[in-house]
């Protein structure tokens, strides 16, 4: 059981038997913890919405938290941050984590704990921006797939993935690379802007029929999704 709560644009908190996971949390109103449950907060990188500063207090009322960083976070280093850099692994109080490189700023995280595999993209997405001309957009591309290339078929049981409206007729292309090179079970998109209507939208595209009832409906802040999904750790690499 994986219990998930949507918190706002890319911030999400999962919540299993043990641990919670608290992603790229900037705004939104977190539930109830459990402070006898271990707790991760992942930041993937420093843009104001994906991070926020005063985080860091709440050590002081969530005895052992672990922060989990992207290198390019400033601030002062504590025995209770793990800055992390692209293509790094760590393993932090029984939570094995791994980082991919951003195509924007920053890391992708891929956790695994327990017998859950939890992948957040950051800003790692396929930014294709018609402005920027062939050069440009060529460049992302073969950048995005070099990256998620890395995860060619691996099972995985909850991902967050940018679906960013601002793209156009682009928007879906970096979810739909990911859901074709990995067997997820779930996939939240986000980075949508409060733009909810981009879920009505994906699920009228031909290249997400394969995969659209694996693609969980967001409506609103704060609303809670519970999954009967996991056991795909031992496939995480």
């Amino acid at each position: 059981m994986i219990r998930i709560t949507y918190l706002s644009h890319s911030g999400f908190l999962v919540e299993v038997e043990t641990a919670y996971f608290l992603f790229d949390f900037y705004k939104g109103e977190l539930p109830k913890i459990n402070t006898d449950k271990k707790f991760y907060v992942f930041i993937s990188h420093a843009h104001f919405d994906h991070y926020r500063n005063d985080i860091f207090k709440w050590r002081e009322q969530i005895p052992g938290v672990h922060f989990i960083v992207s290198d390019d976070i400033d601030t002062d280093a504590g025995e209770d941050i793990i800055f992390m850099a692209p293509n790094q692994e760590e393993k932090i109080d029984g939570c094995k984590i791994r980082t991919l490189r951003s195509t924007d700023e920053g890391v992708a995280f891929l956790l695994r704990y327990e017998e859950y595999t939890v992948y957040h993209a950051g800003d790692l997405n396929w930014w294709h921006w018609e402005e920027e001309g062939e050069a440009y957009n060529t460049m992302m591309r073969r950048n995005y797939q070099r990256e998620i290339n890395k995860l060619q078929g691996m099972k995985i049981d909850v991902a967050f993935i940018p679906v960013d409206p601002r793209l156009g007729d682009q928007y879906c292309w970096g979810l739909d690379c990911f859901m074709k090179r990995t067997e997820t079970k779930a996939v939240f998109p986000m980075h949508f802007w409060d733009n909810y209507s981009i879920f009505d939208r994906l699920q009228l595209e031909d290249c997400t029929k394969e995969y659209a009832d694996k693609i969980q409906q967001i409506s609103e802040e704060g609303q809670v999704f519970q999954l009967e999904i996991g056991g795909t750790a031992n496939h995480a690499g």
